[in-house]
């Protein structure tokens, strides 16, 4: 495929502005020279058809639910309702200025106010922000809470348990906010050890932060001893929400002995996920930590709606205005549209597609944990065949049509496959995809070679990983960049 450059024709133009009357060097002069560019700006010069033409041939080449299955393990990357896309763009919601005056977004504050009462009622949990931009921001939220509790009643916590099985953006986020992280070990059913545990409880502990289920797919059926033992010494407990679709509606954070929660509305409520945004990690959380929620909160007063600073004990604000809200927007369309029996059903297809691809894979591929599954489970590449690793697996994957699952992760499992159905792909899907993963396990033995130099039919080829984290261009001069896209 060649590059936009290769296109550009010396004086052809994509749109063309209006006679102003004026000449060049006139308009020229009309901006200050502190503001003149000393060279004019590298860019193409196409048609409009060229143009379209040449973005519309490279949207082509990319992959996402729209194209095709997706099963990105503990990412949720699952297809979305359009209608909630043609809700997110209606002029009165995608033309709000954030400078607007509160009685000239009364609809707007009853959007977000509305979708709060939802989750809270789904988390069982009082209190909620919807401030958090995603996910990871919802942990480092949750972490201020927790910090400021403590400094509010006079304690110096320093630590925060974290289970192997965790999401890495939990271990981050508590050294961010300045915890000392301590690592907890699984014991053999993939769940937490209870002695390990209980042997790193002390009062430098603020608390634990657990992802439910966690990475292996696996609920902790010990939860609230977890919890328990965790609030007996003094802690805080920290739910991960980004697996919510295993349990949604079926399962409150709040009732497991929860005291912050982080949704992900871009995996669970219905906006696309991926491609670096939009999302949202609203954060809800026990009463013990209404107190220190983050400002301004939306209250509901008779018919109208405000935003309150009222909170002297406040985080402060953790995003500019009120977060990514046509995020809200969709997710709040996505629970009126499905309701309770609508969000049941969500979790049960998660479960259901699952479990089925873990049956239908298990006697191909080690299972390292072989027992009944949330939303997801993880499979190993170890001992498929001879020099083969999950890395060969997932590059054959594309060749087979497939978006590779999550490889490597979680740590605990050794050339791990990890893979989610989610629960908006139909049977057929789910069986395409696992007769191309015990065809790709036949050719490891049969005939390797496919594997190693996998994948054969995209625009480019296997790429060298290694390099690319040992030796990263971060950046280049404009020139070497353009003559490094010609030759490759």
């Amino acid at each position: 495929m060649t590059t936009i450059y290769e296109r550009s024709v010396p004086g052809r133009r994509a749109t063309a502005l209006a006679n102003l009357g004026r000449s060049e060097q006139e308009v020229l002069q009309a901006v200050p020279g502190e503001l003149r560019r000393r060279t004019p700006p590298r860019l193409p010069e196409v048609s409009q058809p060229e143009l379209v033409r040449h973005y519309t041939a490279l949207s082509r080449l990319n992959y996402g639910v729209d194209t095709g299955f997706y099963p990105l393990g503990s990412c949720t990357m699952k297809y979305n309702p359009k209608l909630h896309e043609d809700l997110a763009r209606l002029p009165g919601f995608a033309h709000l200025h954030p400078l607007l005056e509160e009685e000239e977004v009364q609809g707007a504050l009853a959007v977000l106010w509305e979708l709060g009462q939802y989750l809270k009622s789904l988390a069982g949990m009082p209190g909620v922000s919807l401030q958090p931009a995603a996910g990871a921001h919802g942990e480092l939220t949750g972490l201020l809470l927790f910090k400021r509790y403590f400094e509010d009643r006079g304690e110096v916590r320093t630590k925060i348990l974290l289970p192997d099985s965790a999401h890495g953006t939990n271990p981050a986020s508590a050294a961010m906010i300045g915890f000392q992280v301590v690592s907890i070990s699984s014991n053999a059913r993939g769940t937490v050890d209870l002695e390990a545990l209980q042997r790193a409880l002390s009062p430098e502990v603020a608390g634990i932060m657990m992802t439910v289920p966690n990475t292996l797919g696996i609920f902790e059926q010990d939860i609230l001893e977890i919890t328990e033992r965790v609030h007996k010494a003094g802690g805080l407990c920290y739910f991960d929400g980004a697996n919510l679709n295993a349990y949604v509606g079926r399962a409150r954070p709040g009732d497991m002995g929860a005291d912050v929660f982080h949704f992900n509305l871009h995996k669970t409520f219905s906006t696309p996920h991926g491609g670096g945004g939009p999302g949202a990690g609203p954060v809800a959380v026990s009463q013990r930590l209404v107190p220190y929620l983050p400002v301004p909160e939306v209250v509901r007063e008779g018919e109208r709606f405000r935003l309150s600073w009222d909170k002297p004990k406040s985080i402060g604000q953790v995003h500019p205005f009120f977060g990514n809200f046509l995020v809200a927007v969709r997710a709040l369309a996505y629970v009126l549209l499905l309701g309770d029996e609508g969000l049941r059903e969500v979790s049960a297809g998660a479960v259901l597609a699952a479990n089925y691809l873990k049956e239908r894979l298990k006697g191909t591929y080690r299972l390292p944990y072989d027992r009944m599954c949330m939303h997801e489970f993880v499979l190993s590449g170890e001992g498929l065949a001879e020099g083969i690793r999950t890395m060969d697996i997932a590059k054959r994957l594309i060749d087979y049509g497939f978006h590779p699952p999550t490889v490597y992760f979680p740590l605990i499992v050794k050339e791990a496959l990890m893979i989610e159905p989610t629960e908006t792909e139909p049977k057929e899907v789910l069986d395409a995809f696992a007769e191309a993963l015990i065809k790709i396990a036949q050719e490891a033995k049969e005939s390797p070679h496919l594997l190693k130099e996998a994948p054969h039919g995209t625009p480019v080829r296997r790429l060298d990983e290694v390099r690319a984290v040992r030796q990263p261009v971060l950046r280049m001069p404009w020139e070497q960049a353009r003559e490094d896209v010609k030759c490759g």
